[in-house]
């Protein structure tokens, strides 16, 4: 059996009545975002011996929304069924063995909160929604019914299990209602006695009302008549005790006979251990039940911070109460528990599984009321993933719920053993790194940009670094201290220092020893260590070498800076990705390949991963820095932006990938070969990490809330899916939930004293709501927490669900519902109708003093006593009396009449009229009348309601006035998002600089900078600013042309050359490069050029190509080897049928019109086109080629880089012969020719000789001499060309050569010939070729040799060899060890995994025994016996044959030789063929070398074969 991938699963769905169940046997599961996850419990499981028996084993896959409900079938024979509800509006029955959907319904027009299968009816499933409505549905018989028992929102239900046709229902408003389904859902019951929601509804396991010893008139606190409605003939059979639990922190027993409530318990207050209560626990109240089924007088029930009661029901006049796991500290929940569900496993334990807000699943055993096992699960995307490199076996996860997960991979007794931390934390984390030698030091980044450090040995709260990050923390590194950290004495700095890399493009370098300090930019270093006077590009990715000397760079424009300490100087800058860099890895240094550990491989946000190989420069350390444009090996095959990569620790150049196209990829990297592809996720993938213990064994972790441990050696798929494959894994991850807006709640519809769903998500939830950012980490349609559509339902007016329900239901004409629906209609308000403009137009100008005028409106009586008192306040010779002043104020509007301080009272009482009823304007009015302008002025500016009318009478009161008024405005007007006006009004009052910095904050660059230029000098930094932060948000927005103007703006051609060439198509890069060139920029220009004529390259633009070269003078080497090219290009399609040539290509009249051989055209044109003529201008060329070096071909290599890197060497060959440089141009003609052999090209090698060397090798021997250094290189290049000719002699016997009559002639006519089969040898392999000796049928007696097939024959003696003979046995050796040691360790791992996995599966399982014998593979050349080859004799034969290599002399190994041993195959089969052709004493030469040479397995075979 197969394992399968080990998950740890996303965290059960919180505020559900009813999201998790067990059926009988050992299967349970809980819904988790959109999908339900299953966990074998039990014996059956398969765990390892002394791990908690329990392990997931899949997931129900199939909602597109969050799963609400989840039920198993309790019925014998159909365990293995199943239902689940979801805010889709669906309800699907699911087969938990084939883990499909068996059927669906859509019955439910609003979102479903409740769901049940009925423990009676074998086929009915009962669901509820927010609007009342209850829907019966049976399976078998595909029927359906609905009731609307109560306007109101169900938030549980539960069937009986003793009568099949009686459900309790539990609303939001705390009434529980009993219904008969059999009688149109008429109401039986209706308890009231809770206030507030009801979470949980429990039937008495047994049926009756005699199993509680209860005073039921004592106890009962309900009124003697029951509530609701009792039918008269209602049956004694049907009495039952139900148990509700509810936020109003009570449990209910109620009587099923009686209608009335017998028991109330009151839920504790348990202080936990060292602290005391939270003050705001009750708020976060979720009250859960259970009543087992041995047991009715005990109840469990769940309580505020996570505790479990059992309660005992026997002693009803006190509250007795056991808590779970009172001997184990910390075995209890944390937060609150939302389901309880029990099981009974196969061996007959009685457990119970509980799901909580602390994302922990728990198990208890309910004989001891102990926590046996814990599951933990993670709220949040996995970000990142960092194994310790101290304590082995430990995983650090960082989720996006605000905690960081430390897993013990290597636990025996427990696969998951998990520690959460959270202090401190309080947001995602998306990057973590362990400290390389200090146990338990894990530093953490977060997306607000917190750097902190956690000692996981300890309970201390982390360190923080008191800098923080404008932005997401991209990537934490340790690396050796750089200036200035690393100025002090050794006792005074730490050895390693952490880097965090930040989404504002920075590099911080923290000291882990003073985390309070400041945090050092290494941006500085740089720019004063390289001298750079250019804006530096954004950083989004750091990785330090091994060995601490190097640092690279990845940037967000997509190049890659390698950096040597101390100073940081810049060695190199690869310029191969064209996106954001998001993961770079050094390849490690403990391979049995030391040179290997200069590799680096890279990701960006295109799909495709490079490795480099950084040996040269990092052993030349050149004196300035070099630009890398050609990868070593290419990894093309995903879809999708590239997250993370990490270096397999077991084995050599093997790399694994993560991708957003969901998928994890292991590769072969030096092969360019994909391995194993990983699908188990439903979600992009964003970390992975490759196990430090099990070379097989890989952790990934995605946005689907999962992280998976699964095997390399167990996956299907060995590369990344295409086409339909890539569209099914798209569909499978567009089914997690998207995030949706929330809906913001009319303040009439809220109910008074209800949970407000805002208190919930502060700080439990931890919802992720922010819009991901870029790395690779995630984008703005990713992560929302799978809590926010799991709130509590809003409340909802019951007129309002009516209204709603009556439309979906038809005519009810039932007398409650028409009364409500009528009262719903007469709450709405009809809008206000308009009026039509000319009443609007003839409506009068509202008083300024409309109280006055109203008060002089009254009654006679009124105004004659105003005028007594204003009479007798004018006349007063003395201070007025009380009663004459009460009269005064209470009559204000005399003011008018009166004195000044009157007045005053007066109008101010007319302006907080004129406040009340919403007219500010008049208020201020009134004040200007006072004289007040300034009040007026700083009212209007409390209020928020000044105007542009009252800052322009603002000078008035004065020059310091009018500018507060102004600012005051202008912050106003920022409230009313109004940035342009604001920044106009500061600069009426001459704030030039605050009116830039305004506009730039709020992104109005073009306004910021038009105003700049206008206002300040030219010099002024604060305008070269502006250009480079607006240049900057166009670069990230893809506005390439723009941004590059704002480089130009701000003087800084370099980096508008740059931006421009992000583009990477050949206008842009032209552009760029004539842009760089303008400014001076040479270098950059030369790169940019030689970018823009490789891209018209690939569409055979010639012209265009030299255009682009010739932009720049250094790049006439390039020109050149262009010019070769195109004339190779040339030449080898005019040998091509006509109607397979590529009409598209544009070529030169120089390559069209001259005539003799291929390096006369090539000189020919060089001189007259070129001017290139004397030998020192070769030799300058000569001199720009060499410093140029492209990697080694692989039979991946594309067709059209291989021809453009055997050219450079050609021309390398033709501008040594041009300067008489023999020595240099034999080996540059070779490595053209080792190029072709390497990549298999065999005709494009053959091309070379036939152009290049038409007449043989004698010419150059003749110019080298025999004391020359090229002798060496010379052989070889010798030996290369009598290899091809020896198979081309072979070819033609066989009539597989195109020019067969070079080398056979017939004695047969024509006419007598019979036809032969031919096969096209044009991408033979040679060595496929010579592995077959005996399928190419003997030539007939009218065949022979020519003379020149002889003369070829006797120069054979060239390649047999003796020491090349002898050195690539050796080689064959040492190859053929490695491969049995490395098929000696598969064999290995997969009988220990046949052994882990024997235990795991059932003892029924009658596929058992076929699983655990694993079939051996069979290497496809392994025909010899089966004895076993011991470890000793391979080292023993590994060591020898290294010895054997290293005798050689360096000539010898320098440089490659053709085969021996398949020479002399060649040559023995073609004397078989042509009898007497070849010389004996070869023959007997080439058989003495195979027999004393071909021992490996490569030719044991053919040797056997050739001497029977």
């Amino acid at each position: 059996m197969k394992p399968e991938p080990l998950p740890l699963p996303p965290s059960p769905n919180w505020y559900c009545a009813r999201c998790s169940d067990a059926a009988p046997g050992g299967i349970f599961g809980f819904a988790a975002r959109t999908s339900v996850f299953l966990v074998r419990v039990g014996p059956s499981a398969g765990a390892n011996p002394g791990a908690p028996p329990f392990r997931v084993v899949g997931e129900l896959v199939g909602h597109t929304e969050r799963v609400s409900g989840f039920t198993f079938s309790h019925h014998p024979g159909q365990y293995n069924l199943c239902a689940t509800s979801s805010d889709d509006g669906t309800v699907k029955i699911w087969d938990v063995e084939t883990k499909s959907v068996v059927t669906e319904h859509t019955l439910h027009q609003h979102t479903i909160s409740a769901l049940h299968w009925s423990p009676t009816v074998k086929d009915l499933i009962v669901s509820g929604d927010e609007k009342g409505v209850v829907f019966c549905y049976w399976l078998n018989r595909n029927d359906s019914q609905h009731f609307f028992p109560e306007p109101r929102t169900i938030f549980c239900l539960t069937c009986s299990p003793h009568h099949e046709d009686l459900v309790a229902i539990g609303y939001k408003d705390g009434i529980v209602v009993i219904i008969d389904i059999s009688k149109k859902g008429e109401v039986i019951h209706r308890l009231r006695g809770h206030d507030d929601e009801i979470h949980s509804i429990a039937w008495c396991p047994l049926s009756g009302e005699d199993c509680l010893p209860v005073n039921q008139e004592e106890n009962s606190e309900e009124p003697d008549i029951p509530n609701g409605k009792l039918v008269a003939e209602t049956p004694i059979t049907k009495d039952c005790y139900l148990a509700t639990g509810s936020k109003d922190q009570t449990i209910r027993i109620w009587s099923c006979s009686r209608g009335r409530g017998i028991m109330v318990l009151k839920l504790p207050f348990l202080k936990r251990r060292g602290g005391g209560v939270d003050p705001a626990v009750k708020e976060r109240l979720w009250l859960t039940l259970h009543w087992p089924n041995n047991q009715p007088t005990q109840l469990v029930s769940s309580c505020f911070g996570g505790e479990l009661l059992l309660w005992d029901l026997t002693q009803s006049w006190r509250r007795k109460y056991t808590l779970f796991s009172t001997s184990a500290e910390g075995q209890n929940h944390s937060r609150i528990i939302f389901n309880l569900c029990p099981l009974k496993t196969e061996d007959g334990k009685q457990l119970l599984l509980s799901t909580s807000m602390d994302r922990d699943v728990k198990c208890w055993d309910m004989t001891t009321l102990e926590c046996c096992w814990t599951l933990p699960s993670l709220g949040g995307f996995a970000y990142s993933l960092a194994f310790s490199p101290v304590d082995v076996g430990c995983l650090a996860i960082g989720v996006g719920d605000g905690m960081i997960r430390v897993w013990n991979t290597l636990s025996i007794k427990n696969n998951y053993e998990v520690k959460s931390l959270w202090q401190g934390v309080k947001s995602k984390v998306t990057a973590l790194c362990w400290h390389p030698n200090k146990e338990g030091c894990l530093a953490f980044g977060t997306d607000d940009g917190k750097v902190g450090l956690y000692d996981t040995c300890s309970n201390k709260p982390p360190q923080i670094s008191s800098t923080y990050h404008k932005k997401t923390v991209y990537r934490l590194a340790w690396g050796p201290p750089v200036p200035p950290m690393s100025l002090g004495g050794e006792g005074d700095r730490p050895s390693l220092t952490l880097y965090s890399c930040g989404g504002e493009g920075i590099v911080l370098q923290h000291n882990p020893w003073k985390l309070s300090g400041e945090a050092f930019n290494i941006n500085k270093l740089v720019r004063d260590t390289n001298s750079i006077r250019y804006k530096l590009p954004v950083h989004t990715e750091i990785s330090w070498k091994g060995d601490g000397k190097v640092m690279a760079l990845g940037n967000e424009d997509g190049s890659i800076e390698i950096f040597q300490v101390p100073n940081l100087k810049l060695l190199c800058t690869i310029q191969q990705h064209h996106k954001l860099v998001n993961a770079i890895v050094w390849h490690h240094e403990h391979g049995s390949r030391p040179e290997l550990s200069c590799l680096i491989a890279s990701g960006s946000n295109n799909a495709v991963i490079y490795v480099h190989n950084l040996r040269t420069v990092l052993e030349s350390n050149p004196e300035s820095p070099v630009t890398i444009t050609e990868p070593f090996r290419t990894l093309s095959g995903h879809t999708a932006k590239v997250t993370s990569l990490a270096w397999s620790p077991h084995h050599d150049g093997r790399l694994v990938s993560a991708c957003y196209d969901g998928t994890a990829q292991v590769w072969d990297a030096l092969r360019e070969e994909p391995l194993f592809n990983f699908r188990g996720h439903r979600g992009r993938l964003l970390c992975v990490a490759w196990s430090p213990v099990d070379p097989e064994c890989i952790y990934s972790g995605a946005d689907d809330f999962c992280v998976y441990r699964w095997l390399t050696s167990m996956q299907d798929h060995s590369r990344p899916p295409q086409g339909k494959k890539c569209v099914e894994l798209e569909k499978k991850r567009l089914s997690q939930p998207k995030p949706k807006l929330k809906k913001k709640k009319k303040p009439t519809l809220r109910l008074p004293g209800k949970q407000d769903s805002s208190i919930v998500t502060e700080d439990e939830s931890s919802r992720e709501t922010s819009v991901p950012v870029e790395n690779g980490v995630s984008d703005q349609d990713g992560e929302e927490e799978a809590q926010e559509p799991e709130l509590p339902p809003s409340p909802v007016v019951p007129g309002e669900a009516v209204s709603c329900i009556s439309v979906s239901l038809g005519n009810r004409n039932e007398k409650s519902k028409v009364t409500v629906n009528s009262k719903a209609t007469s709450l709405k308000k009809e809008p206000p109708k308009e009026k039509p403009e000319a009443l609007l137009k003839k409506r009068k100008a509202r008083s300024m003093l409309p109280l006055s005028t109203s008060l002089d409106h009254r009654s006679k009586e009124e105004l004659h006593r105003d005028c007594l008192v204003l009479a007798t306040a004018t006349h007063a010779k003395a201070e007025l009396n009380e009663d004459v002043s009460a009269d005064l104020e209470e009559r204000f509007h005399l003011g008018l009449f009166t004195d000044r301080a009157t007045l005053y009272r007066m109008m101010e009482t007319e302006g907080k009229g004129h406040l009340e009823s919403g007219h500010p304007e008049l208020f201020h009015q009134l004040m200007l009348w006072k004289g007040d302008l300034k009040g007026v002025l700083q009212a209007a500016a409390e209020r928020g309601e000044l105007t542009d009318s009252l800052v322009a009478v603002a000078p008035v009161a004065g020059y310091s006035v009018w500018l507060w008024a102004v600012e005051a405005f202008a912050k106003q007007l920022c409230f009313q998002d109004q940035y342009v006006k604001a920044a106009s009004y500061l600069l009426s009052i001459h704030k030039v600089y605050e009116a830039v910095d305004l506009l730039k904050s709020n992104h109005f660059y073009r306004e910021a900078i038009a105003v700049a230029k206008a206002r300040l000098r030219p010099e002024d930094p604060v305008l070269k600013d502006l250009y480079l932060s607006w240049g900057s948000i166009l670069e990230k927005d893809g506005h390439y042309a723009i941004a590059a103007k704002c480089y130009l703006g701000a003087t800084s051609a370099y980096d508008a050359a740059k931006v421009l060439a992000r583009k990477g198509d050949a206008a842009s890069l032209r552009t760029a490069a004539e842009l760089a060139s303008i400014a001076g920029e040479s270098e950059l220009a030369a790169s940019l050029a030689l970018r823009c004529a490789q891209e018209l390259l690939l569409v055979k633009n010639w012209v265009g190509a030299q255009e682009a070269l010739g932009l720049h003078e250094s790049l006439q080497g390039q020109r050149l080897v262009f010019c070769l090219l195109e004339l190779l290009c040339r030449h080898l399609e005019e040998k091509q049928p006509p109607e397979v040539r590529s009409p598209s290509s544009v070529y030169h009249q120089w390559a069209t019109g001259s005539e003799g051989d291929l390096v006369q055209k090539v000189t020919g044109v060089w001189r007259n086109t070129f001017s290139v003529d004397t030998p020192e201008q070769c030799r300058a060329a000569l001199k720009k080629l060499q410093d140029v070096k492209y990697p080694s071909a692989t039979s991946n290599t594309p067709f059209r880089q291989l021809l453009l890197h055997v050219c450079h060497d050609l021309t390398l060959a033709i501008l040594s012969q041009q300067t008489a440089s023999w020595e240099e141009a034999v080996p540059a003609l070779l490595q053209a020719v080792l190029r072709s052999y390497t990549s298999g090209n065999f005709t494009l090698m053959q091309e070379i000789y036939s152009a290049f060397l038409p007449s043989g090798c004698d010419y150059l021997r003749d110019k080298l001499g025999d004391l020359s250094l090229a002798t060496a290189a010379f052989k070889s290049l010798e030996a290369f060309f009598i290899y091809g000719q020896l198979y081309e002699v072979w070819w033609s016997l066989c009539g597989l050569g195109p020019e067969s009559s070079i080398w056979v002639k017939s004695t047969v006519p024509a006419e007598q010939r019979e036809p032969e089969d031919s096969a096209s040898a044009e991408d033979a392999e040679p060595a496929a070729a010579a592995a077959q000796p005996q399928s190419s049928p003997p030539s007939g007696p009218g065949l022979r040799l020519s003379g020149e097939s002889e003369r070829l024959l006797s120069a054979c003696r060239e390649l047999f060899s003796e020491r090349h003979a002898s050195l690539q046995a050796s080689q064959r050796t040492v190859a053929e060890v490695q491969e049995t040691l490395a098929e000696m360790i598969r064999q290995h791992q997969k009988s220990q995994l046949c052994k882990a996995t024997a235990n795991g599966p059932s003892r029924d399982d009658p596929g058992q025994e076929a699983e655990q014998a694993p079939s051996r593979p069979q290497s496809p050349s392994r025909e010899e016996s089966n004895a076993p080859v011991s470890l000793p004799e391979l080292t023993r034969r590994l060591t020898e044959a290294n010895k054997k290599i290293a005798e050689f002399p360096e000539s010898i190994k320098a440089w490659p030789f053709p085969d021996v041993l398949e020479c002399c195959l060649v040559l023995l089969h073609i004397g078989s063929q042509c009898p007497g052709a070849v010389n004996p004493e070869m023959q007997q030469q080439a058989e003495e070398l195979l027999q004393k040479y071909g021992h490996t397995r490569a030719y044991r075979r053919y040797c056997q074969t050739l001497h029977t």
